[in-house]
């Protein structure tokens, strides 16, 4: 497969460039980036010096629809709504790793996102890529639109009970905490090492852009009804997320049931790891495309307490985008991603 990389300069570029690099089906044909045109990826990413030596170029739509088969999008939100329309024909297949796909109505996107849409034609063309629940509309898939890092890891935790009603859906409390890289490369303020280092703070209280993909994804695929209380955390390490999610459970719900009813979704899923009443840590998925998810019943307040921890660069984006570019193509979805953790 012949693909192009448009925001190769960023973190979830380069990630996809590493992991792309040991896909034995994958051909990196260009790669993209307005702001660091010109230069070569090893002058911006080092640690890629003789590994792999393309120059970045200025994005060129005409040119990447000849050249590609695959393209990924991973530029900050607001981009890529300008670049679909341009790139969209019969033969090239788009999987969008920023935000603009995700959310169901142009006015719900600019509500939360703060930008200018794109149209709703090409929000009813776009799949929602959660790997594990929906391989089949992913494998027909022309425009796909890649979860959000909080939701992949904040999704696969609760889908599973939410399924099959064994929570109340308008119960949800879910606090996530993300390492700094799930920010971006850019440089700011709030990710300035003085400002984060030996600390630990929330941000986008009730107002975080995560919250309506969430909401919606879960509605959609259980089709029963969901509200979420979500706040994100920004911590002091590079990679990582935990996601810990409280919901009441319904009345009578055993142990056995939970059980159950992640081994149902699960089964022959090969990046989520089930680990029943462990206490995973973000270690133990770094660089990997795995999602550990464990769970404690607190029988005296009648809820049940869900920590689900995913690799945010990974997992969360890049990993995510190559197993659902691996369905796409009908190729096993460990292809290229076969690989363990590093630890510690």
């Amino acid at each position: 497969m012949n693909i192009s990389i448009i925001g190769a300069s960023g973190y979830s570029g380069a990630e996809l460039i590493r992991l792309l690099l040991q896909h034995p089906e994958a051909n990196i044909t260009a790669i993209y980036s307005n702001s660091q045109a010109g230069k070569a990826i090893q002058d911006v990413y080092p640690h890629l010096n003789h590994i792999f030596t393309e120059q970045l170029e200025t994005i060129d739509c005409a040119k990447i629809q000849a050249e590609a088969d695959v393209v990924f999008i991973a530029t900050p939100s607001g981009v890529s709504s300008k670049l679909t329309p341009a790139l969209l024909n019969g033969k090239i297949r788009i999987i969008d790793v920023s935000g603009d796909l995700r959310l169901e109505t142009p006015e719900l996107y600019k509500e939360w996102y703060g930008k200018e849409p794109i149209t709703q034609n090409y929000l009813d063309q776009a799949v929602y890529g959660l790997s594990e629940w929906s391989a089949a509309a992913i494998a027909d898939a022309k425009l796909l639109a890649n979860p959000g890092c909080y939701p992949t890891a904040t999704l696969l935790s609760l889908l599973p009970l939410l399924n099959e009603g064994l929570i109340d859906g308008k119960s949800i409390i879910v606090d996530a905490k993300s390492g700094v890289t799930g920010a971006g490369r850019g440089a700011s303020l709030g990710t300035h090492f003085c400002e984060v280092n030996e600390s630990i703070a929330a941000y986008k209280v009730g107002k975080h852009q995560h919250t309506p993909e969430i909401e919606q994804t879960l509605r959609k695929l259980t089709g029963r009804d969901a509200l979420i209380s979500f706040t994100p955390h920004l911590v002091p390490m590079n990679r990582g997320i935990l996601a810990t999610s409280y919901a009441t459970l319904a009345e009578g719900v055993t142990t056995e049931q939970v059980a159950a009813a992640f081994s149902k979704a699960y089964e022959g899923k090969p990046f989520v790891r089930l680990r029943p009443g462990a206490y995973p840590k973000t270690k133990e998925v770094t660089g990997s495309n795995y999602c550990d998810i464990a769970w404690h019943i607190d029988g005296r307040v009648g809820r049940i307490v869900l920590l689900s921890v995913i690799d945010n660069v990974v997992k969360g984006a890049a990993g995510q985008a190559v197993q659902n570019m691996n369905i796409m193509f009908g190729l096993p979805e460990t292809t290229g991603l076969a690989f363990t953790p590093v630890y510690p």
